[in-house]
C-alpha cells in the first residue's frame, strides 16, 4: 500500500511540474520571432543611416556614341557631321 501512495504521491509531482513550466516550443519561437525582428529593425536603422550620411552616388558618364544616337532620335544632327 506504500508504494501504491507514493507512485500517486509521484504522479502528482510530475503533473504539477508540467503545468508550472514553460511551454519549449513557445520560449523558442519568442527568441526567433526576436531576433528576426531584431535583425529588421537593425537594417531600417542602418539603411535610413546610410540615406543620411553616404554621398549620392556618382552618373556613369554618357558615351559619345550614345549621346550621337541619342541626337539622332530627337532630330538633332549631330555637330560637325
Amino acid at each position: 500500500m506504500d508504494d501504491d501512495k507514493a507512485f500517486n504521491n509521484m504522479d502528482d509531482a510530475m503533473k504539477n511540474a508540467e503545468a508550472k513550466g514553460f511551454n519549449p516550443g513557445l520560449i523558442v519561437a519568442l527568441v526567433v520571432i526576436g531576433l528576426v525582428v531584431v535583425l529588421l529593425a537593425g537594417n531600417v536603422f542602418l539603411y535610413m543611416y546610410a540615406q543620411k550620411t553616404l554621398p549620392p552616388r556618382k552618373k556613369k558618364p554618357v558615351s559619345k556614341k550614345k549621346m550621337k544616337r541619342e541626337r539622332l532620335k530627337q532630330g538633332v544632327s549631330a555637330p560637325g557631321e
